[in-house]
């Protein structure tokens, strides 16, 4: 029998089931949207486009929509054009729980009867509707939940495998609660049933379309709530703005992630989701090693461009440290960067008593003791560096972070911009060579500058060909440099306004070293950067401390 896929809370399942229809949550993530952005435009949400191109790929037969939002209503359009399924419903959503909006759900709910009935061949069926009401799973004591837009199956999987509790699911569609509803035992008419039937559709737990959302506040008002993630969907405007309320009523920690509802999303969200962990439960990052080396401790921070080695003493000093291009494989990067550390102490891999690797490429490093994310061990390592420090600014050469943490090294908040070059190492790298400059030339050459130049996108591409008219137009390189390093420190700013960052701050990775950068964004932050001279190894260092924890 064909399955009939549903995509809202607000979907009569159980009047379908009555019907005869299979009912099932489309919730898939796929690779791509190849098919439908043919035909629709690609700035319609992700579910949006996953939902054409299911229908496209022939998975879906039968649909039921509910007209929600825009993009499911032009979801709805294309579909209905293209004819290709059996069946195709679409039922309006009512915005308050009065009396005329129950009215109305009941007569749309009696139409949609008629349509699935006339579509089946099928009757309704009393009983089958009075035993479709099933009360649903709820995750019961300590846990982490799931709150915002539509998270699809493939992610939370992602996210269920990352925490350290049990996850309860509370987005969108996922928080249905009508099944827990108790049917009248008396025989009623099929109106009468169905104005019922309007009445505990409605009352159920608010989605944020409705006029009045006072009742998801019990969804983060909970005793056994030890954290939450909050998830959005590129190009869906919903749900960002709850999410502001929410950060200011809950003091549990709180991660915002977004998606654009393909499987990629999952492994780009990892690192965030691995720190969130790690900050909910600390013992994650605790462990013993067996190893019986000779009190020396290595910390490995395989980044995307470099990757670094510290190795520390019982009285966690530094003896050696490397900084390495990390090349084509994150595994042998490593392994040359530790080889060459211990090579400068004439030491071998046994005089290790434990190790602990960070950064993108820390799932590659089999060899250590155990990986922490980035986000921990950059604050681990600033810290140490200087316990005054509360904020920390790591500009790598892929991404670029900010991490909040409180006056015992711990970390209260961080945000990443890990989905394009903007603001990081690399866009600055592509810059130099539109100019064909050098890094350090490009560091140097920003200190000083006449004209104020503004570089109006953040995209590598079109700022490189912002960059190559402004080099057209004789414009100083000392300008051209400034309105580079003044772009990246607008983005940088933005990001350590989501964590409320606050001095003293402290800047870390690779392009600390930018002497004009660090000038230019100590003016826009409104605050001086402690720069160290170890910030290009603070990641290594923070997890050689943790490998001591380890050991010791």
């Amino acid at each position: 029998m064909s399955k009939l896929y549903y995509v809202c809370k607000y979907t009569p399942i159980e009047l379908l089931n009555a019907m005869g229809a299979d009912c099932t949550n489309f919730n898939h993530m796929p690779g791509g949207f190849t098919q439908a952005e043919q035909l629709i435009h690609p700035n319609v949400c992700g579910f949006g486009k996953a939902l054409i191109e299911a229908v496209m790929s022939g998975e879906i037969k039968e649909l039921v929509l509910v007209d929600c939002c825009d993009s499911i209503r032009s979801a709805y359009d294309v579909l209905e054009a293209d004819g290709r399924l059996d069946f195709l419903y679409m039922l309006d959503v009512v915005h308050t729980q009065g009396s005329c909006s129950r009215e109305r759900m009941a007569q749309q709910l009696m139409a949609l009867a008629k349509a699935y009935g006339e579509y089946k061949g099928t009757s309704f069926d009393e009983e089958k509707f009075r035993q479709a009401f099933h009360p649903g799973e709820k995750v019961k004591g300590p846990h982490i939940r799931v709150l915002g837009a539509r998270m699809g199956a493939e992610l939370f999987s992602t996210v269920t495998e990352a925490m350290p509790l049990p996850v309860e699911n509370d987005t969108c569609v996922n928080n249905r609660s009508v099944g827990e509803a108790s049917v009248p035992e008396e025989e009623m008419p099929f109106e009468a049933l169905m104005e019922w039937y309007a009445g505990e559709m409605l009352a159920q737990l608010p989605c944020m379309r409705m006029m009045d959302r006072t009742g998801r506040k019990a969804l983060f008002n909970d005793p056994d709530l030890k954290g939450i993630i909050y998830h959005t969907v590129k190009f869906c405007d919903f749900y960002s703005f709850e999410y502001a309320d929410v950060a200011a009523q809950v003091d549990v920690p709180l991660l915002k992630i977004e998606s654009d509802y393909t499987i990629q999303s999952g492994g780009q969200l990892a690192t965030r989701l691995e720190a969130f962990a790690e900050n909910i439960d600390t013992e994650k990052l605790k462990g013993k090693t067996n190893h019986m080396g000779k009190g020396y401790y290595a910390g490995i921070d395989s980044g995307s461009t470099s990757t670094d080695v510290v190795i520390l003493d019982r009285e966690k000093e530094v003896v050696s440290s490397v900084i390495l291009p990390t090349g084509a494989g994150a595994k042998m990067g490593a392994e040359r960067a530790l080889k060459e550390a211990l090579d400068k102490i004439g030491m071998d891999e046994d005089s290790i008593d434990a190790m602990v690797s960070t950064g993108y490429g820390r799932s590659a490093i089999t060899y250590g003791d155990k990986s922490i994310t980035e986000i921990t061990c950059h604050a681990r390592g600033a810290y140490f560096l200087d316990p005054s420090v509360r904020t920390v600014v790591d500009i790598g050469g892929q991404d670029s972070k900010v991490i909040r943490m409180d006056e015992t090294g711990a970390v209260i908040n961080f945000v990443m911009n890990d989905k394009c070059a903007a603001g990081t190492g690399r866009f600055l790298e592509m810059m130099a060579k539109a100019m064909e400059m050098s890094l350090d030339e490009v560091s140097k050459a920003g200190l000083t500058y006449q004209e104020d130049i503004t570089i109006s996108s953040m995209c590598t591409v079109f700022a490189e060909s912002e960059v190559v008219s402004l080099i057209a137009e004789n414009k100083a390189v000392d300008d051209i440099v400034h309105g580079l390093n003044k772009a990246v420190a607008v983005k940088t700013v933005s990001l350590a306004k989501r964590v409320q960052g606050e001095a003293p701050y402290m800047m870390t990775g690779g392009v600390s070293k930018n002497q004009g950068l660090v000038k230019t964004l100590q003016e826009k932050l409104d605050a001086p950067l402690i720069v160290d001279e170890k910030a290009q190894l603070c990641g290594a260092l923070g997890a050689a401390l943790y490998a001591m924890d380890m050991a010791g």
